[in-house]
């Protein structure tokens, strides 16, 4: 299953937003805080808990210079996936990027997160252009 998040204009440059990213104590700024708890993070990897007791893991999978950051399902995750941040620069000052998701999700439960993973992933969006806003 693949999902692409809306384009969001972010006030910053390229590369300010992927040093925010790639350090994975900063994506708690990213999710609603009112769906998660227990998040857990080092610089390379996080965790949190959504709604309904499901654990999240998240892990740095590296970056294509300033353009891409990619990060991959943990262990405790319900299913495969990876996702890739897109950020292309748009002048100096500022950058548009979004989410790609990518999960090895079976039918049935893609009917069950479809919807609530392309929220999420457009919240996320929003919340990177309202941090560097």
């Amino acid at each position: 299953m693949k999902l692409n998040s809306e384009k969001v204009e972010i006030n910053a440059p390229q590369e300010e937003i992927k040093n925010f990213l790639i350090d994975s104590r900063n994506l708690i700024h990213l999710l609603p805080q009112e769906n998660i708890s227990d998040f857990q993070a080092t610089e390379k990897q996080c965790s949190f808990k959504v709604q309904g007791g499901i654990t999240i893991s998240l892990i740095q999978d590296g970056s294509e210079g300033n353009d891409k950051v990619f990060l991959k399902s943990g262990e405790n995750s319900p299913f495969p996936f990876n996702l890739t941040i897109h950020l292309t620069p748009k002048d100096n000052n500022t950058t548009e990027g979004y989410i790609e998701f990518d999960g090895k999700v079976n039918m049935f439960l893609k009917m069950m997160v479809e919807r609530p993973l392309l929220n999420l992933f457009n919240y996320m969006s929003q919340k990177l252009k309202e941090k560097h806003g």
